[in-house]
């Protein structure tokens, strides 16, 4: 049973002394999760660690849904994520791959920055609550979604408005 203040953090120190090619397997699920400053509802997921001759290999494959703000008409909505990600916890610094991990001698292993920073690498940049999202009113700030004011874009301000002249 993990810690539930620290729900990621895993004492593989069992798996240390495992032949090379052992596997186990953890499964998560949670309702509602906080890693640091990403909230995520309904998480679940799995974590497969595996015994190599340079240390640990964590896989995870994760699905969780977070709460974004539409960038066009600032509706709040629930946006799906689903990540994975391969990561070798190294036994000694000689095989201490790109990402820089290194079992720590307590031999616990905390994925919280891990689950974290794949999950915001699923985060869109411009998140939409529809792809055909109107947007607000740039005049009264209307949500066009909801019901159209009347308003118009005015073309003078468009540095295309001139071209629009030479064609009449």
């Amino acid at each position: 049973m993990p810690n539930p203040r620290k729900p990621f953090r895993i004492n593989v120190g069992f798996i240390i002394h495992e032949e090379v090619g052992f596997i186990t397997e953890i499964p998560f699920e949670f309702k509602k999760v906080k890693l640091e400053d990403l909230e995520l509802q309904n998480f679940q997921g799995v974590v497969t660690i595996g015994r190599t001759p340079q240390g640990l290999v964590v896989q995870g494959k994760f699905s969780a849904g977070t709460k974004l703000e539409c960038v066009r008409c600032l509706q709040e909505f629930t946006y799906p994520l689903d990540w994975e990600f391969a990561e070798l916890y190294a036994f000694n610094k000689k095989s201490v791959s790109e990402s820089g991990l290194l079992l720590p001698e307590d031999a616990h292993i905390d994925l919280t920055p891990l689950l974290r920073e794949y999950a915001l690498l699923e985060v869109p940049i411009n998140p939409l609550h529809d792809p055909n999202c109107k947007g607000l009113c740039p005049v009264c700030g209307q949500d066009l979604n909801v019901r159209d004011c009347g308003h118009r874009p005015d073309d003078s301000d468009s540095p295309f408005a001139n071209i629009k002249d030479l064609l009449e």
